[in-house]
Parts: structure tokens; C-alpha cells; sequence
């Protein structure tokens, strides 16, 4: 199994880490297994190794995030369904696209409360490429010793 890593000439700016969902300190690991609907994070980086749930119960602030985010997207469809709809009154239509809405938003919700954390809300964690390029390097010696080991150990 291959492993796939990417150097980058140039630093990645923070917006193109935060679209992208890319680790904060490196800026280049993905967050987040590939997939739309399966919204599974990883563990570690796999390009500086930084551990992402950095202590028990970390990820509660993105429960905060989270919400921030359902109520802009509320107002948002609230006030689209209202244009678009003439000024109806219909409280069930408002209702109903909210909800539709609200579905359809929860896993970009899950994904980008938790991308919003980590790179704005952890004061202790930021960009830091010599420490992410060293650590980098360091994983790659690990995975080549091991399979050095491997290899001596088969043959």
C-alpha cells in the first residue's frame, strides 16, 4: 500500500487549508477520509503525524461551531424562501425547507465545525511548517525502517 505525499513549493495560505479541510499545523495532511456522505476524520495527519483529538472531549466546541453554522444556514433559507416565494405565509413551506436544508447541511456542518475549531478556537495550535516538515521526515524514516524490517525479516 502506497502511501501518498505531497510536497508544496510554496506555504498553502489558511483559506485554501480551511476549503480544503487540510491539517492546521501543516497545512497539507487531509482531515478527513475521502467520501461526501461518509464523514470520517482521521486520527492523526498523515503528513505531520499531529494528533487531532488533542484531549478527551476536544471536539465539543464544534458542537458550538455547529450550531453557529445551523443558524446562518437557517436565517439564510428563511429569507431565500421568503424572496423567492412571493412573501408566503405558509409556515409549513418555511418549515419544511428548513429541515430539508438542515439534512442536507449535516455532514459539511460536522465536517467544517470541527475544521473551524482547529484552525480559529485552539490557541496552542498553529501553522508551524519547520515543526510539521520535521516530523514529516521523521514518519518517513519510521515507514522506511519498517519496511527495511519487513524485508530483512522475509527474506
Amino acid at each position: 500500500m502506497e502511501k501518498e505525499y505531497t510536497l508544496m513549493e510554496s506555504d498553502t495560505s489558511q483559506w485554501h487549508a480551511i476549503v480544503h479541510a487540510k491539517c492546521p499545523r501543516c497545512r497539507k495532511g487531509k482531515m478527513f477520509a475521502p467520501g461526501f456522505f461518509k464523514q470520517k476524520m482521521h486520527k492523526r495527519c498523515p503528513y505531520c503525524d499531529l494528533y487531532f483529538e488533542r484531549h478527551p472531549g476536544y471536539f465539543y466546541v464544534s458542537m458550538f461551531v455547529s450550531y453557529a453554522l445551523n443558524v446562518a444556514e437557517f436565517v439564510t433559507v428563511g429569507i431565500a424562501t421568503y424572496v423567492l416565494s412571493g412573501g408566503s405565509e405558509n409556515m409549513w413551506l418555511y418549515i419544511g425547507l428548513i429541515l430539508l436544508a438542515t439534512v442536507l447541511l449535516a455532514g459539511f456542518n460536522f465536517k467544517y465545525s470541527r475544521v473551524l475549531q482547529m484552525h480559529y478556537l485552539d490557541p496552542g495550535l498553529r501553522y508551524e511548517p519547520v515543526i510539521a516538515e520535521e516530523a514529516h521526515r521523521m514518519l518517513v524514516e519510521k515507514e522506511q525502517k519498517q519496511e527495511y524490517n519487513k524485508e530483512v525479516a522475509g527474506t
